[in-house]
């Protein structure tokens, strides 16, 4: 269907690709992936003609229609309304719907044969091509990309470029070209949007090439990853985690190859050393010397994977209470966001915000934040917390004329150069990349500096609206790593359910203008809505059509046991630290007991803090404790 053979690319002085080839067949769905840099984008561009190869060619069959939704897109606007601007997308419809009108008008008043053939004839056309359910079909997919009913007659204008973005991602979808090209779809969407697009794009049936760093909807969409790296493509037949473990297996075998060569040629060279000036090894010198200027050299693989080496801490401990908020409501005007709602968190908790958009989650960061006032209620900010909060405006906050370390060292942490330019590194910026000036970063590199700016202070609460955005996948998994090592207490907003997976201690959602809690893992949870929609769905049926109760199945799933596991699992550690505290709790006691009899009251005031934090933490853990029995219970119980 397209061919990309031996192509080069240079862009400037940099070279993007060099002999990189890849064939598409129709109906493969291949997902793009590689570091921001890499020109992923840039190969959308040459498949399309945007640019044209420097050397080697794209070719195309003929019948191949391409699609492709860019990043550019979100900047179109119009007067037309969503839903016209979507049905663009069907131009023999339109052009048929027109004539047809245009018929029947000049039957009004010419009432002929010839215009009663014509009319039946685009009729049947039209019929053909399913064009009295294209309205239909376009508001179909608007709202499984989240648009209202209510807003698909509004003008496209009015609307975000993240709202923009979705209506041209839905009339491509609609138009069905023979290759669809989406270049991170899932950065505009809300969680049920990006689980309706990974449905849609799993059933389609043209080929599908998409760059993402969203792990998950990879998985679910594509059965071909292709790597830019080291300015080639290279294939792997199977989705992201498969990909991962072909690639660690490939790059074993490299490095055992690279390594078994090296000792080759080192033996060749020993051996050329030591016989060189001998007349009877000369014909023996001289044939590896050959052998060694015709040998094909294995590269040594280079480890990309970046670790952090550096922890993240803060110098004050917040109370046990982080923030509580009581009776709390917020409305737009009409709109209302929060009502008569109530929650709190607590030192430690490692909260994931989700839902859909629309919900106010954003709202409700900036509420705890305290930058957005409420209509009634109360927000207690507890002892000794200090919040900061990073959200996608702090990326414009940044100085523009600073570079990276001088922004760093502006924070007010007090941390010394060394020690900044290590946090940069874990960052993936090294060596020089420091002294770049803010202005000349791309949106990722803002975002990475933005995060070190946010980690780094001495806030012992941070408050995260959409971290990943820009970020690729080592970045995320940098931005993973630092928060598994954070001590303090954080809530997140996030779409990415691989990062909300490794971070998250408990979810949080909005329904019905109320904050729920869910105390557990993302896993768990998804799990637990899946139950709870099926519930759901047999309890309006059986109000629909009643019918006799069946047996309880006894049987367990294995994603429930796997649930189960992992909450066991989290009980014993639990138990272990709880054993742990309460020997501290001894000894403290026994210290406390001996120095009470001496005249030391400022070792007798440190100790008793000491015994005041242990008896919190005791508190603490052992609520947990209860939390994650209620949860094992309800787990068996389903």
């Amino acid at each position: 269907m397209l061919s990309i053979n031996n192509v080069t690319f240079y862009f400037g002085s940099r070279t993007l690709y060099e002999e990189a080839s890849l064939h598409i067949h129709p109906k493969n769905k291949i997902g793009l992936i590689g570091a921001n840099g890499t020109g992923k984008s840039t190969l959308l561009k040459l498949i399309t003609g945007e640019y044209q190869p420097d050397e080697g060619s794209v070719e195309k069959s003929k019948d191949c229609t391409i699609g492709f939704l860019n990043q550019d897109l979100l900047s179109y606007q119009t007067d037309e309304s969503i839903l016209e601007v979507a049905m663009q997308a069907f131009a023999r419809q339109n052009t048929l719907q027109a004539e047809i009108e245009k018929v029947l008008h000049q039957m009004e008043t010419n009432y002929k044969d010839e215009l009663v053939d014509q009319l039946a004839r685009l009729q049947e056309e039209f019929e053909a091509l399913d064009g009295y359910t294209i309205k239909a079909r376009a508001e179909e997919v608007l709202e499984g990309l989240g648009f209202r009913t209510v807003d698909l007659e509004k003008p496209l204008k009015q609307f975000s470029g993240g709202w923009r973005m979705r209506v041209m991602l839905a009339k491509l979808l609609l138009e069905k070209p023979s290759l669809l090209m989406l270049d991170e779809p899932t950065n505009h969407l809300d969680l049920p949007s990006i689980e309706w697009v990974e449905k849609y794009l799993k059933n389609y049936e043209g080929a599908v090439i998409v760059v993402s760093h969203d792990r998950d909807f990879l998985n679910n969409v594509i059965d071909i990853t292709v790597e830019v790296s080291q300015r080639k493509l290279t294939s792997y037949s199977g989705n992201y985690t498969f990909y991962l473990k072909e690639k660690a297996l490939r790059q074993e075998i490299q490095q055992n190859a690279y390594e078994n060569q090296q000792d080759q040629i080192k033996q060749m060279e020993k051996f050329i050393t030591r016989f060189r000036s001998k007349a009877t090894k000369a014909r023996q010198v001289q044939s590896r010397i050959k052998q060694l200027e015709k040998m094909d050299l294995i590269e040594e693989v280079i480890d990309e994977k970046a670790a952090v080496h550096f922890k993240f801490s803060f110098g004050q401990t917040s109370g046990r209470q982080v923030i509580q908020l009581k009776d709390v409501s917020k409305a737009f005007g009409e709109n209302k966001i929060l009502e008569n709602t109530s929650i709190q968190i607590e030192r430690g908790d490692k909260i994931a915000l989700i839902g859909a958009n629309g919900k106010g989650k954003s709202t409700l960061l900036r509420i705890i934040a305290g930058t957005e006032p409420i209509q009634t209620g109360e927000v207690t900010l507890g002892h000794n917390v200090i919040p900061t909060f990073f959200a996608q405006h702090q990326l414009e906050a940044l100085t523009v004329d600073n570079t990276m370390l001088e922004e760093l060292q502006q924070a007010g942490s007090g941390k010394l150069e060394a020690e900044l330019r290590t946090i940069l590194g874990c960052f993936l910026f090294s060596g020089d990349d420091v002294f770049k000036k803010i202005k000349v970063l791309s949106g990722g590199e803002k975002s990475r500096v933005a995060l070190a700016k946010t980690l780094i202070s001495e806030a012992n609460f941070l408050l995260l609206d959409e971290p990943t955005n820009h970020l690729d996948m080592q970045s995320v998994n940098i931005l993973i790593q630092a928060l598994e090592q954070y001590e303090g207490t954080y809530i997140v907003i996030s779409h990415d359910r691989h990062f909300v997976r490794h971070v998250a201690n408990k979810i949080w959602y909005i329904e019905n203008q109320e904050i729920k809690e869910y105390l557990g893992t993302y896993d768990e949870y998804e799990y637990w809505q899946a139950q709870r929609t099926i519930e759901q769905n047999n309890t309006s049926q059986t109000q629909s059509s009643p019918k006799p109760k069946k047996k309880k199945e006894t049987s367990t799933t294995a994603k429930q046991e796997q649930a189960l596991k992992k909450a066991y699992q989290v009980l014993t550690q639990l138990e272990e630290k709880i054993a742990r505290l309460e020997e501290d709790k001894q000894q403290l006691e026994q210290a406390l007991s001996e120095v009470a009899t001496s005249d030391n009251p400022a070792e007798l005031n440190t100790l008793n803090e000491k015994y005041q934090q242990v008896q919190a933490d005791l508190s603490d853990y052992h609520k947990e404790w209860e939390q994650q029995a209620t949860q094992i219970e309800m787990l068996e119980n389903a």
